[in-house]
């Protein structure tokens, strides 16, 4: 196995073919960081005026939750059951503007039953009171069958698989929404865990997962991350359960050093794209949303089934679903949130937290989490899959119109093998 030392020396050699801003980015000292500055990656990026990170900057060594959440589309919380047409101004007979379960299916051509048999986990710090409230809201309004504790649809417990004592609020509550919404929306008929770790620290979210698939979960989703750094390999068994399938946020910062636990070989890492309406076949078109992060692992070595050129270690992402807070879902939350002012009711959210737990929904959907030990199957057969052939996540650099965080034909960093076209690929 390639020593860490080579592994640097071959990411700035591969580094040399693309522009000297990436250069920067494969040597920069921040790739060799210590767990007290464990922070998330490419932080020079900056989002949209109307958009803001739900989760502020971490404590060091501690991980950041990747939703966002749009400052300009709340709505109130009395709207009532309508089919959800994004981008439509509401109205007390409307549903939520944003997009909601249906659309998304006929965006990536799935079906809505399926998956009654699945667990999908949802790996999230701190405590949300409200979640199991919040979660009836959002699937009353759109139709879709009752997920609750009374039923067996849904269970919350602690970082230790116990119903009680629950960890303290981390402000995480809006991810927490986001989440539930996401699984939800891609698999109705599946059940769903919460689990609420002590802490967004590393070993607590990994001790999470590993709780999570005790309880019997065949999908967790993870969104949340921090920069890999040289002690980004000690975590990764985490995160790697043979008969689980693992699915990561990418990030929220474009192209740069790639985050942790997305970078690991056992998962699959999920970038994000820009989803519109328009007059094609599809009736959908996606290009790459300019916040997913991508890019090449200085530590984790490249598994043997990814063949991209230009990187000579772990190259992230390896799908992708919708994650731009522009184009994003629908989400109803409770908490007041953002110094900007969002209230609780509805609200547009996104970020590679919104394509996480869709892409593990998806699979649900499926059910054949067996076939995901990794992410290879997509490398075998993309055939079924959306390509996304157009965008960037420019991440606030540039890779000199390279793959890694440019959208093209067949494997890219942003969008990785593209997006759901129905369950084959699943």
């Amino acid at each position: 196995m390639t020593s860490l030392l080579n592994r640097r020396i071959l990411t700035t050699v591969a580094a040399s073919m693309l522009t000297a801003s990436a250069i920067a980015v494969a040597v920069t000292p921040a790739d060799a960081a210590t767990p007290a500055s464990r922070t998330t990656a490419a932080a020079t990026a900056t989002a949209a005026s109307n958009v803001e990170d739900v989760c502020g900057t971490p404590k060091p060594g501690f991980d950041r939750c990747f939703a966002q959440i749009r400052t300009d589309a709340h709505e109130p919380a009395h709207i009532s059951r309508a089919a959800g047409t994004a981008g439509k101004p509401a109205t007390p007979t409307a549903a939520p503007a944003g997009f909601g379960p249906t659309d998304l299916h006929s965006a990536y051509n799935l079906p809505m039953a399926g998956g009654a048999n699945q667990t999908i986990a949802i790996v999230d710090a701190g405590d949300d009171p409200q979640a199991e409230a919040v979660l009836a809201v959002s699937r009353t309004t759109y139709g879709l069958p009752a997920c609750t504790t009374a039923n067996g649809c849904f269970r919350k417990v602690n970082e230790r698989g116990a119903a009680s004592p629950l960890p303290a609020d981390q402000n995480w509550g809006v991810e927490i929404a986001l989440d539930l919404d996401m699984v939800s929306a891609a698999c109705p008929q599946c059940r769903i865990l919460l689990v609420e770790a002590d802490q967004a620290s590393g070993t607590d979210l990994g001790t999470s997962v590993d709780t999570a698939v005790k309880l019997g979960a065949t999908e967790v989703s993870n969104s949340y991350g921090a920069t890999e750094s040289s002690t980004t390999p000690a975590d990764a068994a985490y995160y790697s359960h043979p008969g689980v399938a693992i699915t990561v946020s990418s990030g929220d910062r474009g192209y740069g050093i790639p985050n942790e636990p997305a970078v690991f070989s056992s998962v699959i890492s999920v970038g994000g794209t820009s989803l519109t309406r328009d007059s094609s076949t599809r009736g959908w078109s996606e290009t790459a949303w300019n916040g997913a992060a991508s890019g090449c692992s200085a530590w984790v070595d490249k598994p043997a089934w990814q063949t991209d050129p230009n990187c000579p270690g772990r190259m992230v992402a390896d799908v992708a679903a919708d994650a731009d807070p522009d184009t994003g879902p629908a989400t109803y939350v409770t908490d007041p949130v953002l110094p900007s002012g969002v209230l609780p009711g509805w609200n547009i959210s996104g970020g590679t937290s919104a394509s996480s737990p869709f892409i593990a929904g998806v699979i649900g959907l499926a059910g054949n989490p067996q076939k995901f030990p990794n992410a290879s199957a997509f490398y075998t057969d993309h055939s079924a899959l959306n390509d996304v052939v157009a965008g960037n996540d420019i991440g606030g650099m540039d890779c000199g119109g390279d793959y890694q965080c440019n959208a093209v034909v067949g494997y890219d960093g942003p969008t990785g093998w593209g997006t759901p076209n129905g369950l084959s690929g699943f």
